[in-house]
């Protein structure tokens, strides 16, 4: 598996990677709307702007594209794999990239994590720090731990 920087002609990958992993995992935990949400959230233009960003990367599993991750300071703002490759170490190996870029200039990451992720970003050391609440239409609610980890000690 090789981690690389995303260039612009992988966006359509990039997004149908995200929307594939969104519409399979998150019904599991979340209503509907919270799918939907994030799917808006992953716009073309948003994956765009975090290529631009120098910030994300991609996982390569031979030649195909499997999962991707993305950061903007100290915080991982984006870790997605698709559901077929998920469970198969995909998902630390990206984070392991992450954490060593982030490792660079902070002494922590922080990241909110979604119902699904919790049991993972724990698993690699993340504690809560705090819970995030956002509302969507028809009454329904986006809930998400907000997570911190101790990189490296200065």
């Amino acid at each position: 598996m090789k981690y690389m920087t995303a260039i612009p002609d992988m966006s359509e990958t990039i997004y149908d990677i995200l929307h594939t992993t969104i519409h399979t995992v998150y019904p599991k935990y979340y209503p509907e709307e919270v799918a939907d949400f994030f799917c808006r959230h992953h716009s073309k233009e948003h994956i765009l702007e975090g290529i631009a960003s120098g910030n994300m990367g991609v996982l390569m599993k031979g030649n195909i594209i499997v999962g991707t991750g993305c950061f903007d300071g100290n915080h991982i703002t984006g870790l997605y794999i698709l559901p077929a490759y998920q469970k198969q170490g995909c998902g630390s190996r990206i984070m392991d990239c992450l954490e060593a870029e982030i490792m660079k200039k902070h002494e922590t990451a922080i990241l909110d994590a979604s119902l699904p992720a919790v049991c993972f970003y724990e698993h690699r050391g993340y504690q809560t720090i705090g819970h995030g609440r956002y509302e969507l239409e028809h009454d329904v609610k986006l809930i998400y731990e907000i997570m911190e980890k101790k990189l490296r000690m200065d």
